[in-house]
């Protein structure tokens, strides 16, 4: 199953086991049994000695194929259904690692919080192999499964289990069940989940705000542009805070990255994690799982700008970065937001899996939407592609592509008006040819929406210059309308949306930042617990 290279890097990984550790499989004579027993062998083998191998002695009331990580004589709630493989693979190698004991990288206080959760939690992910957000979320409940023994998490492959994802209607991934009943959808870390499954934990984060003390540069946002803001203000060795609701921002819902100047290829997630990591390295202030609601000017100059989070506390800084980025923008059309998750999805990555075999839309002719059913087209039955303007907007080689594969149709001058289905589940777009007038309807089970970026500007209306299209309004040095406070990354009016470029407008940000605080004088000691 695996090749000698994985073998040997998992064979150095598993010498950290600090405990032995058994794998108890529910399999049967099917294809994807025997290549999961390849599988559980080969972690065997690489093991030497600290991981076997047993069949349970029934499969009665359990997904087959699966199997359970568990210690010796225990009852460790951590299981995989179907092969973690693909993204998964790392989730696989980190449930064995924690079951074994070998600590996961928490700080004591997480830990801590998840062992004192008390109550019977059973968890339950779907996940597709090329989604890439679902190992955030795999590895989080399989990391408080091995550390709680009240947790319990089986982690299903949707590809290998399509009768259940269709009897329970599942249409995107990440998707998390707790007790049987739908939790969450989407990425989600350790921090996230426990902010849902403890009551008091967003209570007492707000508190420990309260007194925090003025920051001389802070940044709000945690993405690309954010990252870089931080790294370059702290290493002048001022005191810098980042806030953010969820750290690589956009980044962590991007599949490859080809170009990023010096490496080849990469992924979001990998990479919002070394930007994470990189950012702690300089010892910035982090504030997670906070979003922005209100910005306060400075009384005057050189002051003291406040952040209002949505939690209650006003953050203050002598000079603030703004890089909060942007999301996924919708049609508005009827129908979208009734089947959000429901057929309309905006991750192909992640949910194109589901639609095997079935008929499919892509919304938008530029480089993400052709990209997206280029992608679609070597998973689902046929791939219909609209676009608003006269033509495609994607490069030439990515619509040559397209054109090459038999089960793609193209539809420009196609404006989108409806989509429609019973609520639960879509089956069905319309759109108006704007060439003749004609309504035409689509008879499908999934569209996925790739139209661009929609700016997080919506709290900063009113406090600083906004274009009319959201996006804030900066100068070659990242200043804004509003003196002490500078912008970088997707939200701003920078023309092109690049992760090179938001680093690069990210540092120049903070730099201009520490220019203003040499230049300007702090006002009176009047005004630090101002706002």
């Amino acid at each position: 199953m695996l090749d000698n290279e994985l073998k040997t890097q998992l064979a150095g990984l598993l010498q950290n086991l600090r405990t032995p550790i058994e794998l108890v499989a529910h399999l049967d004579g099917g294809d994807t049994s025997k290549e999961t027993r390849a599988l559980l062998a080969d972690i065997v083998d690489a093991g030497a000695g600290k991981v076997t191998l047993r069949d349970a002695a029934s499969n009665e009331g359990e997904r087959v194929p699966s199997f359970q990580i568990t210690r010796h004589g225990e009852d460790t709630g951590v299981r995989f259904a179907g092969l973690p493989l693909g993204h998964e693979f790392t989730s696989l190698v980190l449930a064995l690692l924690h079951v074994g004991k070998h600590p996961p990288r928490l700080d004591d206080e997480v830990i801590a919080q998840i062992e004192a959760l008390d109550g019977e939690y059973v968890f339950e992910t779907y996940f597709s192999q090329s989604c890439q957000n679902c190992p955030d979320v795999v590895q989080s409940l399989n990391t408080m499964a091995a550390l709680n023994p009240r947790i319990r998490h089986i982690a299903i492959d949707g590809a290998s289990f399509q009768k259940e994802v269709e009897e329970r209607e599942i249409l995107t991934v990440p998707q998390v069940f707790l007790n049987g009943q739908p939790f969450v959808q989407g990425r989600m870390t350790v921090p996230e989940f426990l902010a849902k499954l403890d009551s008091g934990a967003a209570a007492r984060a707000a508190e420990a705000l309260k007194d925090i003390e003025p920051f001389d540069v802070l940044v709000v946002g945690g993405g690309p542009a954010g990252a870089a803001a931080a790294i370059y203000a702290a290493r002048k060795g001022i005191r810098t805070g980042i806030v953010a609701e969820r750290f690589g921002g956009q980044v962590q819902d991007t599949m490859a990255i080809e170009n990023f100047i010096s490496v080849e290829y990469t992924e979001g997630p990998k990479l919002s994690a070394a930007l994470e990591a990189h950012v702690r390295s300089y010892g910035v202030e982090m504030i997670p799982l906070q979003r922005a609601e209100e910005l306060i000017p400075a009384k005057e100059v050189g002051g003291l700008v406040g952040v209002r989070l949505a939690s209650g506390p006003v953050l203050q800084a002598r000079s603030v970065v703004l890089a909060p980025g942007a999301r996924w923008r919708q049609t508005g059309v009827p129908g979208e937001s009734e089947h959000r998750n429901k057929g309309v999805t905006y991750c192909p990555h992640c949910d194109g899996p589901l639609f095997k075999g079935k008929k499919v839309a892509v919304i938008g002719g530029g480089n993400s939407g052709v990209e997206a059913a280029i992608d679609l087209a070597g998973i689902v039955d046929h791939v219909t592609v609209l676009e608003f303007d006269g033509k495609l907007r994607a490069d030439e080689v990515l619509q040559r592509k397209l054109r090459s594969l038999p089960n793609c149709t193209v539809h420009v001058n196609a404006q989108t008006t409806g989509m429609h289905g019973d609520g639960s589940k879509l089956n069905a777009l319309s759109y108006t040819d704007r060439s003749s007038g004609e309504t035409r309807q689509l008879d499908l089970s999934g569209v996925f929406v790739q139209i661009g970026l929609l700016p997080n500007s919506e709290w900063l209306k009113g406090a600083i210059e906004l274009t009319n299209r959201g996006e804030i309004v900066i100068n070659d040095r990242g200043e804004t309308s509003l003196p002490g406070v500078f912008a970088a990354g997707d939200a701003t009016t920078v023309p092109f949306k690049q992760i090179v470029i938001a680093m690069g407008a990210g540092s120049t940000a903070a730099l201009s930042a520490f220019d203003y605080l040499i230049r300007t004088s702090a006002p009176a000691e009047a005004e630090a617990k101002a706002a």
